[in-house]
């Protein structure tokens, strides 16, 4: 009866299991982070098929892929440290019915809104779901058994990573993209039976204080909205003008004092505001010796630095791919959801393939110069991909450069973790692993973000170009780019069968295949900052990280 009174933050941690049920426990937390990494890959595969099932915008197109990660990034850490005060095996059945509750919503959506907002709270559920798998992995085994544990839980995801665009883009064909999400009803009951009757509760040490005392929630308040400000600046500037206003927006509160500015700029100035004031907040909590969501004494230690700011670039790169191959497949050829996730495939199997590689590579040459070989593959396979890329290329062609960006994506992302945390002290590598899948989460929000604006003004722009050389009427020149722009390329097979549309429709899979270059090139961009990041990666010791703790 004490027992039950015993608030949760003062409980002891029961004896981890041992034996058979360890293993099978092992097995419900691997399907359970299976299960949102298939939802964030299989998203791109079915993204033509919501565009035109909904009428999606390109905008809303960048929201149903971003938010999910940025939600997730935003509630990572506050979540991993309420997993530990409450008990981890409670937090992921919460997260495992949210994310299929919010399933059953993106399956039910029949807007752009609804379907925006389900994705959203499956971030919610995802960022419950992966930090409690993590610390409960690394509660229950110990040794060489810890190493075999998470080496499962690896291998599983990245199986798991080449499963979800295959399986999106057959549940797709098959029927329809609602049942990628529907699928997730008897999934998510499987996975909370499963835990509930085989994963083991554990806990962090108790430290005395309420436990609400103990997250960061201003830090995470002010990290969700910071980063949604400058997210959702980056993807509406396309839609409401970069700096003047290019459409009415008298509900946002600024046109009684500024009538022709747009709102982007300030919401842009407000989310670096938000983002200023959260490592103000986060610096004066850590002074006090409170509880913070980011630890900012951590990036002073170069290697987890240069090492987060690498995996941020890695996750833009990814993503951003991920968003413009289908687009562009969908709206050149009229390419099935099967026949798109078959081009993507090669990207997962690649990574799958050379990340069990990268170990004995790395004992050989130094963890740091696979991470370099890694990034210097993906930055050769987009930048290969933007210029071969052309109007004929079909999936089949794109498939080569996939599978090469995906071998350098399975080196640089498995070595990632171990280069960053090298030199981070043993006592705050719960703290610095949770930063670095923040910063993975952030950098594919930003990516999508950043990729998709520069291929929907890219496609607006040559569209409005080339159909100057056609007869066609200006009205009707204006609403052909616009219908282009806004449903994210998707309409370039209604100009194909439409009457005395050949001309225009040939400007389309021209327009597509230039804006899906232009935003490859960014991509390549980007990618080869973080190749140049890599490059300042050196070996680590025990010794490095003795000094860090100094």
């Amino acid at each position: 009866m004490t027992t039950s009174l015993t608030p949760p933050h003062a409980r002891k941690a029961a004896a981890p299991p041992s034996g058979r049920r360890r293993w099978l426990g092992m097995v419900v937390i691997s399907l359970g982070v299976s299960l949102i990494v298939v939802d964030a890959t299989l998203v791109g595969v079915l993204l033509p098929q919501m565009v035109s099932g909904i009428g999606l915008t390109t905008t809303d197109a960048e929201w149903v892929t971003s938010v999910y990660s940025l939600v997730f990034a935003a509630l990572l850490i506050p979540f991993g440290r309420a997993g530990d005060l409450f008990g981890r095996r409670r937090l992921f059945v919460i997260g495992v019915t949210v994310f299929m509750l919010a399933s059953l919503a993106a399956a039910a959506a029949q807007s752009g809104s609804a379907l925006i907002g389900a994705r959203a709270l499956q971030g919610v559920g995802a960022a419950m779901i992966m930090p409690a798998t993590l610390s409960t992995v690394n509660a229950v085994f110990t040794g060489r058994e810890r190493a075999v544990a998470f080496g499962i839980w690896g291998s599983l995801i990245g199986g798991m990573a080449a499963l979800g665009p295959l399986a999106g883009g057959a549940l797709a064909t098959g029927g329809s993209w609602r049942w990628a999400f529907a699928v997730n009803l008897p999934l998510g009951i499987a996975l909370i039976a499963g835990a509930l009757a085989l994963m083991p509760e554990t806990r962090g040490a108790p430290t005395g204080r309420h436990p609400l005392r103990e997250i960061d929630w201003l830090g995470g308040l002010l990290a969700a909205l910071g980063l949604g400000a400058v997210v959702c600046g980056l993807i509406e500037g396309q839609t409401y003008g970069w700096w003047d206003a290019t459409r009415p927006f008298s509900m946002h509160g600024l046109g009684w004092f500024a009538p022709d500015l747009s709102p982007v700029p300030v919401v842009l100035a407000l989310g670096a505001a938000l983002l200023a004031l959260l490592v103000v907040v986060e610096r004066s909590r850590a002074a006090a010796r409170r509880p913070v969501m980011l630890d900012l004494d951590l990036f002073r230690i170069a290697a987890f630095r240069h090492g987060n700011l690498t995996s941020a670039l890695v996750s833009v790169g990814e993503l951003g791919l991920v968003f413009l191959i289908p687009l562009f497949l969908l709206g050149v050829h009229g390419t099935s959801p099967l026949q798109i996730s078959v081009a993507i495939l090669p990207l997962a199997l690649g990574a799958f393939l050379t990340g069990g590689y990268a170990g004995k590579l790395a004992n050989k040459r130094g963890a740091h110069r696979v991470v370099q070989i890694g990034m210097a593959l993906e930055v050769a396979a987009v930048f290969g991909l933007a210029l071969t890329l052309s109007a004929s290329t079909t999936g089949f062609g794109i498939a080569p450069w996939m599978l090469l960006y995906g071998s350098g994506l399975g080196l640089a992302s498995a070595q990632l973790t171990n280069v960053s945390l090298a030199q981070v002290p043993p006592a705050r590598s719960g703290q610095a692993s949770g930063t670095q899948s923040t910063a993975r989460q952030v950098g594919a929000a930003l990516g999508i973000a950043i990729i998709g604006t520069v291929f929907a003004t890219g496609l607006g722009r040559t569209m409005d170009d080339r159909l100057d050389d056609t007869s066609l009427p200006p009205q009707q020149r204006a609403e052909i780019v616009r219908e282009l722009r806004e449903s994210a390329g998707t309409s370039a097979r209604d100009l194909h069968q439409a009457p005395g549309m050949a001309a225009a429709a040939r400007a389309a899979d021209e327009s597509l295949a230039t804006a899906t270059r232009r935003g490859a090139l960014v991509t390549g961009a980007i990618l080869a900052l973080g190749l140049a990041m890599s490059l300042r990666l050196r070996p680590s010791s025990d010794r490095d990280r003795e000094e860090s703790t100094s």
